[in-house]
């Protein structure tokens, strides 16, 4: 069973991307849950939402301490929420912003194995496609090339799905954006 915690602060979609990232999951035939978890229910806030993906039926409902792949949508979180608190020593950490993994969380980057601390500028991605910063499309695509778990496609046409018309392609553009954008880094990177 793979294990996300996604981390954003509210109106920026962290609950959206959870259930997205759950129906990219049910499009590829896995079976997925995902739910949210909130304190004050306030526009910026911290917002946490969890999301579980295996290829049998998820039966456990709590939320997740251990996480194998932790999603920062907003990176002013860092130092004011343990968002990496519980992840796996293998685990995935990729966080919305435009600078280097070493320059924002250079010992995650020294615990973790190599290429597994990726940042990618999600906001940039869907203010370009949309015009919105509502990073969830490009952060799900980021998981998908970084991980392999889900498709471009997949996450592409679950925003479709969700939003059909202008909307859902305006997201599948960012997600396409995010995910050909880390494909290139990581090549870099070996």
């Amino acid at each position: 069973m793979l294990q996300i915690r996604l981390h954003g602060r509210g109106g920026q979609g962290a609950v959206t991307t959870a259930e997205m990232l759950s129906l990219s999951a049910f499009l590829e035939g896995h079976y997925a849950q995902a739910f949210p978890s909130f304190g004050s229910e306030r526009t910026g806030a911290p917002v946490v939402a969890y999301a579980r993906i295996d290829d049998k039926e998820v039966r456990t409902h709590e939320p997740i301490q251990e996480p194998d792949v932790v999603l920062v949508q907003d990176r002013t979180l860092l130092g004011v929420v343990d968002v990496f608190g519980g992840l796996s020593p293998k685990g995935y950490a990729i966080i919305n912003t435009a600078e280097k993994p070493e320059d924002v969380v250079p010992e995650l980057c020294k615990k973790l194995p190599k290429g597994h601390v990726l940042t990618v500028p999600a906001t940039d991605f869907a203010i370009k496609a949309m015009k919105m910063n509502k990073p969830g499309a490009p952060m799900l695509a980021s998981l998908a090339a970084a991980t392999d778990v889900l498709k471009l496609e997949s996450v592409q046409k679950s925003f479709q799905t969700r939003y059909p018309g202008k909307v859902g392609d305006a997201n599948a553009e960012a997600a396409a954006l995010a995910y050909n954008y880390l494909k290139d880094k990581m090549k870099e990177g070996k």
